[in-house]
């Protein structure tokens, strides 16, 4: 990355030379698409484009339906998007729309760019995709001239607009199960059928997300060229990778979700229980869907809102996949950080005094496992207390522990989002990598620091900023994360995981290579009872 000195000497510079790129205008089937130039970044945009129909009336909890035709003669893309329906009063069910942005680029390039789609996090029960200037991932791009690529922000639905499960929506020929995540792969296929149009190679994509985003990457890696689906992209970054229990559809676990969404919307007296999901108001679903949410935070495995095995698009669990080695995404790098397990426990683990029902006590701790994985047996929990996660322990880059709250962390941390990240790099058919964000306080989300926005972390901390954001740079354009590596050769290179049994550890001062041992170890016990998770 140029030095703010220079920086500021080219915003001048391309002030001066505002009109050295036009307003690109891209003309696709369904309309033609104005974009803009902003000579302050130097990136073309696309800030607006729907990408399917509104989901909404009957297709309410469908899977998404081709975009309409666009009326007018051009349609003016500099202009935002309403967030998907989420929150208390937030959002709108017509939010099918995706940004997009880039280098400036001559439609008449013979070179095609690839493709980086990020998928936003929430929990699966909020987000969006919206973005200003400079866009979100900015500083991924602006790291090095060494990468250029386009990048996609899609929306996609969330809580019971996007992942409502049971039976009656398997059964409805108007209905789909997971169709936040079908939301998710249309994008990859308007991106196979439209990306050239753009500048882009439809032949080299990118997947990428954080939290829940990073769950909906493992989602669409599950599902990448499996059972029919087709294969929509080669790279896979898995950030923090949110992946909560994954019950089939009709489960009774899922069931139970289905069923308290009728009684608290008041559908209860109706034969036709998903017709009357489909016509009530968003704000009805809106409001039960944050109940059913808040129900579930520290008890039967803090299950709502997530992808189910549906049979079509998900049709198997994570672990099951993973140990049939049937993925078929070339390159997979899965990110954690070493605290973030912390960011999802009771607070009262932590203290002497009970607060909120939990205290730092052994009982305490067993009252919480129970309750977190209630599917295990009594055989089970004594191997999480005694062998795995014992009193007194370590991690790769935790040297030792003795207080519950750090331990039920790490097994928050690796059930739900380090093994996920290590399981789908370890089946990478390609190239696989694992790495750990262990800068201070690393818990969940504080590595964004680094990527998301421009920020003074990013000039005070060069080496991490240019060695950590620059191999996913790379990653994004090559599939390498060295290939365009931008520390010198004192700090180490990212690992493959299946050659070195390595991880790609981001510490404060720089990076450092570490064998990969407890993680291993405990992954492949939450592995050898995936089914019981279930995982």
């Amino acid at each position: 990355m140029i030095s703010l000195y220079a920086f500021l000497s080219l915003v001048l510079a391309l002030t001066v030379l505002v009109n050295a790129y036009d307003d690109p205008l891209v003309q696709l089937d369904y309309g033609n698409f104005q974009g803009t130039y902003d000579a302050t970044y130097n990136l073309s945009f696309f800030r607006k484009i729907p990408f399917a129909a509104p989901p909404t009336g009957e297709n309410r909890f469908r899977a998404p339906q081709p975009p309409h035709k666009i009326n007018e003669s051009v349609y003016d893309t500099d202009q935002t998007f309403d967030m998907c329906a989420q929150r208390t009063v937030n959002g709108s069910e017509d939010c099918l729309y995706l940004g997009l942005y880039s280098r400036p680029w001559d439609q008449s390039e013979d070179v095609k760019r690839p493709v980086l789609v990020v998928f936003y996090g929430g929990a699966f029960i909020e987000g969006d995709a919206a973005f200003g200037m400079p866009p979100n991932a900015y500083p991924v791009l602006n790291v090095s001239t060494l990468n250029d690529y386009i990048v996609i922000y899609p929306n996609y639905r969330l809580n019971a607009f996007g992942f409502l499960p049971g039976k009656a929506i398997k059964e409805s020929s108007t209905s789909n199960l997971n169709p936040g995540l079908l939301d998710q792969q249309y994008v990859l296929k308007w991106v196979k059928t439209n990306i050239e149009q753009f500048g882009g190679n439809p032949n080299n994509v990118t997947i990428w997300g954080q939290s829940a985003g990073g769950g909906s990457v493992v989602a669409q890696v599950l599902a990448n060229g499996r059972n029919g689906q087709p294969k929509l992209f080669e790279k896979a970054l898995a950030s923090s990778p949110f992946w909560p229990k994954s019950y089939k559809y009709d489960a009774p676990q899922a069931e139970a979700i289905y069923d308290q969404l009728v009684n608290l919307t008041g559908c209860s007296g109706d034969r036709d229980t998903l017709s009357c999901l489909k016509s009530v108001d968003t704000q009805v679903i809106r409001d039960a869907s944050l109940v059913i949410d808040d129900d579930s935070t520290y008890t039967t495995s803090s299950y709502t809102w997530a992808p189910v095995i549906d049979g079509v698009f998900l049709v198997d669990t994570l672990t099951d996949a993973v140990s049939s080695g049937t993925l078929n995404t070339e390159y997979i790098w899965g990110m954690y950080n070493t605290h973030e397990g912390q960011n999802f426990i009771p607070s009262g683990l932590e203290d002497s005094v009970s607060t909120g029902g939990y205290n730092s006590s052994a009982a305490s701790f067993h009252e919480w496992l129970t309750g977190f994985l209630p599917g295990l047996s009594t055989k089970q929990i004594d191997l999480v207390e005694n062998t795995y996660y014992p009193v007194d322990g370590s991690s790769e880059t935790i040297t030792e522990y003795n207080t519950t709250y750090i331990r039920a962390g790490l097994i928050y941390r690796d059930v739900v989002l380090s093994c996920p990240a290590y399981w789908v790099a370890s089946a990478a058919p390609g190239r696989g990598y694992v790495g750990e964000y262990s800068i201070p306080p690393a818990t969940h989300g504080s590595d964004t620091i680094y990527w998301d926005t421009i920020n003074s972390v990013q000039e005070t901390n060069r080496v991490v900023y240019e060695g950590y954001t620059g191999a996913f740079a790379s990653f994004f354009q090559t599939g390498d994360p060295n290939a365009h590596k931008l520390t010198n050769s004192s700090e180490p290179c990212v690992p493959e995981l299946q050659k070195t049994g390595k991880e790609f550890v981001i510490v404060d001062h720089g990076f450092e290579n570490v064998e990969l041992v407890q993680l291993k170890k405990r992954c492949a016990f939450w592995r050898s009872i995936g089914k019981d998770i279930p995982a």
